[in-house]
């Protein structure tokens, strides 16, 4: 855990990953890197403390994080599965044009 916050206990970590989780589900307009570095901050771990955990490299998670890389999906889903999510395809339903019936 990032050195910049006191140890906290299990229970406070538990509710810091559910925070971070529907705090990224309740934003889908953030871009990934966005979603990424907010979960990381949230849970409170420090880039290096995120690759290590996520089994990406430092530098990888960093360059997704200040969006020099788009990072692939594998990439990805390794990153946001420290939380149990990952990336995937939905329908979007677009409203019909005026006049469309």
């Amino acid at each position: 855990m990032d050195k910049r916050y006191k140890s906290i206990s299990a229970s406070e970590q538990l509710d810091l990953r559910r925070e971070a989780i529907e705090s990224v589900l309740a934003h889908p307009e953030w871009s990934l890197p966005q979603a990424i570095r907010h979960m990381r901050r949230t849970i409170r771990l420090t880039t290096a403390e995120m690759a290590k955990l996520s089994g990406v490299s430092h530098r990888t998670l960093q360059d997704i994080e200040q969006e020099r890389s788009e990072g692939s999906v594998q990439t990805m889903n390794r990153i946001f599965g420290v939380l149990g999510l990952r990336l995937g395809v939905c329908r979007i339903i677009v409203p019909p044009l005026d006049g469309d019936s």
